[in-house]
């Protein structure tokens, strides 16, 4: 099989079984290593239902909300030189301030991304974006 031309295939990441904490986290790190890799890539993000109540601004992995934003913006460089897209595939009851955050694209995440609750519609837009 010959590799050379080949597009890579998106990076899917299943949080949907987490709590949101433990997702967004899981979602950074896995975002900070492909762009550790230095090559273009796109990620299908399959994420949780949204938590009863407010998420703690302090989880119970000890990572804060702001600790979380302060990782967003040192992945940020790479997410804008190698993400394609960022996909996220999430329940339809998300909170209104989730929804913006996966809406913002470009503004919040350093490359484009869609939001929607069809995983084939996801995969579809992740595939074409590296070309695949």
């Amino acid at each position: 099989m010959d590799i050379h031309g080949t597009a890579p295939e998106p990076r899917e990441i299943d949080t949907s079984g987490l709590p949101m904490d433990q997702a967004q986290a899981l979602v950074l790190d896995e975002l900070r290593a492909l762009t550790e890799r230095a090559e273009p890539f796109a990620a299908i993000l399959l994420m949780p239902a949204p938590p009863d109540g407010r998420t703690p601004v302090t989880s119970p992995s000890g990572r804060s909300t702001a600790d979380r934003v302060r990782t967003l913006k040192l992945i940020r460089p790479g997410l804008a030189a190698h993400c394609r897209g960022l996909a996220f595939v999430a329940p339809a009851d998300i909170p209104a301030e989730r929804a913006a955050s996966m809406h913002s694209g470009e503004q919040l995440w350093g490359c484009p991304t869609m939001a929607t609750q069809d995983v084939t519609a996801a995969r579809a837009w992740a595939g074409a974006r590296v070309g695949g």
